[in-house]
């Protein structure tokens, strides 16, 4: 149960969507509700608000607020038009607040799934991004961003430590921050009966002061769709590392979908470094009803 509905505000637009399907848990399947949740938890929206010439000069304003059932996300972004053969700029100011079930997630049903540890990254960071213009194959995007990141609670409270007492940040106090420099290219190649994709992400961290993490990371996903007839199989290789400074909520996590299938988001293990393959193969299944039985229905 959901509505959804756009208003026109002079040449803004916004966008509303409010969802207030609480089975929406269930079919993610996503850990039970926290007891302590309010009515108001169920919610599940999202609010967008765009402006295509915010000072006359065809700069554009976007503002979006995302909601789930124990995230959420706030992002606004400033573009300033610039020719087509040049990056274009984006000043971008974004907020979210998610459950860490990667690093500090508690495994149930025998590895299968991962619930929350009652840690919660609170995630702020102001910045630049630069998108390279695309060419046919290839595309790169290059941002340079403060981040500062804060871990809580299930009441919102400040934490330097996980359940079994294990050090939540690098810092060893309530946050970390950092400057951090990253690079990120794309290539993509696909036609009727395959695809190919790889994805390099580099983030450098920039030591501007003595306490800021300092660190290098880098992660590659390699994928390789081929089309079998009616099946469709599907090879994956993803790897990467960090050196230097790394905060727990930064290790690579293995588990879950698109890494290991039957287990919980990081239920195999985490680390500095990882290196996964995977192959699937889908297999289009046809059901057919009882023609009687489908007109009841």
């Amino acid at each position: 149960m959901g509505a959804q509905k756009s208003i026109h505000a002079g040449k803004a637009k916004i966008d509303v969507h409010v969802d207030f399907s609480h089975k929406l848990c269930a079919s993610l399947m996503l850990p039970t509700l926290r007891s302590s949740d309010s009515p108001l938890s169920l919610v599940i929206g999202s609010l967008c608000i765009k402006h295509p010439n915010l000072f006359g000069g065809s700069e554009k304003l976007d503002v979006s607020w995302d909601k789930g059932l124990y995230d959420s996300n706030i992002l606004v972004a400033y573009r300033r038009p610039r020719p087509k053969w040049l990056a274009q700029q984006s000043f971008v100011l974004q907020h979210s607040l998610s459950p860490e079930i990667g690093i500090h997630g508690i495994p149930i049903n025998n590895f299968s799934r991962s619930g929350s540890g009652g840690v919660n990254l609170s995630r702020l960071s102001v910045g630049l991004d630069l998108k390279e213009p695309a060419s046919t194959k290839w595309s790169s995007s290059t941002s340079i961003k403060f981040e500062h990141v804060r871990p809580l609670n299930d009441d919102g409270h400040s934490i330097s430590r996980d359940h079994d007492g294990l050090p939540l940040t690098c810092s060893g106090s309530t946050h970390d921050s950092m400057v951090v420099l990253k690079q990120e290219s794309r290539y993509t190649k696909a036609n009727d009966r395959s695809f190919f994709h790889f994805n390099l992400q580099i983030e450098q961290g920039i030591p501007v002061l003595s306490k800021w993490l300092i660190f290098n990371r880098f992660k590659f996903v390699a994928s390789k769709g081929i089309k079998l007839g009616p099946a469709f199989l599907l090879t994956r290789l993803t790897g990467g590392s960090i050196v230097g400074d790394m905060a727990p909520y930064q290790a690579f996590s293995i588990g879950g979908i698109g890494s290991v299938r039957g287990y919980g988001e990081g239920a195999v293990g985490s680390g500095r470094s990882c290196l996964v393959a995977n192959s699937e193969l889908t297999l289009p299944l046809r059901l057919e009803l009882n023609p009687l039985r489908s007109s009841l229905l």
